[in-house]
């Protein structure tokens, strides 16, 4: 491609942009506007949404932490029972003296936190009863006695014998049959039917004296060799406040800004374990669940991360810097748009100047031969009614100087308001002043604005004009008879007359002049001219508004940024 076609491609592609932003000077800024909104809006989303997931991985992988570390809480208190169950399935009477032994030959260390002890429960039958509230009585403080008492549906009891360490606390629970409350009895009869360790579902422990925090138990079933088998001997447990137990297992892996909480099996307000709530605004955000088995029963994970309403600093950032855009492009595209719609307007004001002087060039033209046949007319007019030189060169010279007149008026006035009378006389003051013809005036004080009087005075000019040539002035005993009247309150209709002249021909063709009158003065005074060439002469009715004075289009101002052009070069 050549640098000329490049050129021309470019300008062109110029041009195209300048017809759009003209043409659509709010709606082009305003669409790049909307564009780069919807972008930074999408590019917020696209942050945002990001963030949210990884938040959400986040999120996943903090309840995948605290899981494993209550896990692990609960093994190190499994593997514990596991161990003393083994041993105490080896004895055949186990007292209080052997018991505490073992809990503190176990050396607990931290992993035991969050534990009340390690207790022992004897299966006690309704029969052995009595010989164990003697027992109780003999090997432990107070007078502890087994309650609630057995049912009779009630095959056997679990009552707490032993409980270490031995704490003014954990005595609360002497004596309390396990078995007789359905959520611990549960978890017993799981724990011997698995033989695992096996946690109880959400109770109260004896030791709370009243208190309503909710807590576990751990069961180890301990199991002794009968011939044909094994019976059940009893339990090794460990009770846990579920608070305490929960902050423990948190010790390993801490909690972060998050609000987490335990529930026992199912979420809902009645199974709530523990919670812990490390958001400075409560909880809000997204929630991730998990099911965590601890010590075979299950529980559920809830974790709320912390998400506030506002948005994150990086979409904050990307959006005020797209609004930013977004404004700038917008005052750039408002500034290209004001230049090109002044480009525009100097381009449409130069192209009325140049059409402007093309129709007045065509019109100097058109009355320089017009003045010329004027001229000859009244040359001829003058010799035959002359007696004299002296009387010729008189007569001839008036008429020269009402034709000149009739040019002059508008310049004289500047293009003020001018009367129709004031106009139509000076068109035909060089024929009024001949005896030869009759010239008659009629019509109230009109005043017309500086363009409807050059309308009316070509369409007048252009008449007398044709009637010196070919009609009522052309010949003695012409008559013109010219009359106006107000038909509305904004408009005045005009109306020529010939009458004394040659025929008209039926057959003639159309000149400039015919063109002048009902093409171009129609259309600037906006009406219809009714003009007609009948054989006994020419009528003309014309209908102009009434109207304020108006600039008239050559005198009107050029646009600033042309004022320093001169009009030679527009």
């Amino acid at each position: 491609m050549s640098r000329n076609e490049l050129e021309i491609g470019l300008a062109g592609s110029g041009s195209r942009t300048k017809r759009w932003l003209v043409r659509y000077p709010r709606a082009v800024p305003l669409t790049i506007f909307l564009l780069i909104a919807a972008i930074t809006a999408l590019s917020v989303y696209a942050i945002e949404r990001s963030e949210d997931q990884q938040a959400a991985a986040q999120l996943r992988t903090r309840a995948a932490a605290i899981s494993s570390a209550l896990e692990r809480r609960a093994n190190a208190s499994s593997a514990y029972l596991r161990a003393g169950a083994a041993l105490l399935a080896m004895m055949d009477d186990i007292p209080a003296s052997r018991f505490r032994r073992f809990v503190s030959e176990l050396r607990l260390d931290a992993e035991y936190r969050g534990a009340d002890g390690i207790g022992w429960a004897r299966v006690v039958y309704p029969d052995e009863v009595e010989a164990f509230n003697e027992s109780m009585k003999r090997d432990g403080p107070g007078s502890i006695r087994l309650h609630p008492q057995l049912s009779p549906a009630q095959a056997f009891a679990v009552p707490v014998t032993f409980l270490q360490p031995d704490t003014q606390r954990n005595r609360l629970a002497l004596g309390f049959d396990m078995f007789s409350e359905p959520v611990r009895r549960a978890a017993m009869m799981e724990a011997e039917r698995t033989s695992r360790p096996t946690a109880s579902g959400r109770v109260v422990l004896q030791q709370e004296g009243g208190d309503p925090e909710p807590g576990f138990l751990i069961y180890m079933p301990v199991f002794k060799p009968v011939p044909g088998g094994r019976a059940l001997k009893g339990y090794i447990f460990s009770p846990f406040n579920a608070q305490d137990f929960f902050a423990s297992a948190l010790e390993l892996e801490g909690a972060g800004q998050f609000s987490v909480r335990i529930y026992d099996r199912s979420v809902a307000p009645a199974n709530l374990l523990a919670e812990i709530d490390s958001l400075p605004n409560g909880n809000s955000g997204m929630v991730e669940r998990q099911v965590v088995t601890i010590a075979n029963h299950p529980w559920v994970l809830e974790l709320h991360g912390g998400r506030t309403d506002t948005l994150s600093g990086l979409s904050m950032a990307t959006l005020i810097f797209g609004l930013l855009v977004a404004l700038l492009l917008t005052v750039l595209i408002r500034i290209l748009t004001a230049q090109a719609m002044e480009d525009q307007a100097a381009l449409r004001w130069l192209e009325e100047q140049a059409s402007i002087r093309n129709s007045l060039t065509r019109e100097l033209n058109h009355r320089v031969k017009n003045t010329l046949a004027n001229v000859l007319s009244i040359i001829a007019l003058t010799r035959r009614r002359a007696e004299s030189l002296n009387d010729f060169a008189d007569g001839l010279d008036g008429r020269i100087r009402a034709l000149s007149a009739t040019h002059d008026l508008l310049t004289q006035s500047d293009w003020g308001a001018t009367p129709v009378r004031s106009v139509v006389q000076a068109e035909l003051l060089p024929y009024a002043q001949s005896g030869d013809h009759e010239v008659k005036l009629e019509g109230d004080e009109v005043q017309l604005a500086p363009n409807d009087a050059l309308s009316l005075g070509l369409a007048v000019h252009e008449l007398a004009t044709n009637a010196a040539k070919y009609g009522a002035l052309s010949q003695c005993g012409g008559r013109i008879s010219v009359a106006w009247e107000m038909v509305e309150r904004d408009r005045v209709q005009i109306k020529w007359l010939e009458r004394g002249g040659p025929p008209v021909a039926a057959k003639r063709g159309r000149g400039f002049g015919t063109d002048l009158i009902e093409k171009i003065v129609a259309h600037e005074v906006g009406n219809p001219v009714d003009l007609r060439f009948e054989p006994e002469g020419v009528s003309c009715v014309l209908t102009i508004p009434v109207r304020k004075p108006k600039p008239f289009a050559m005198r009107t101002p050029k646009p600033a940024h042309l004022a320093s052009i001169p009009d030679s070069q527009v």
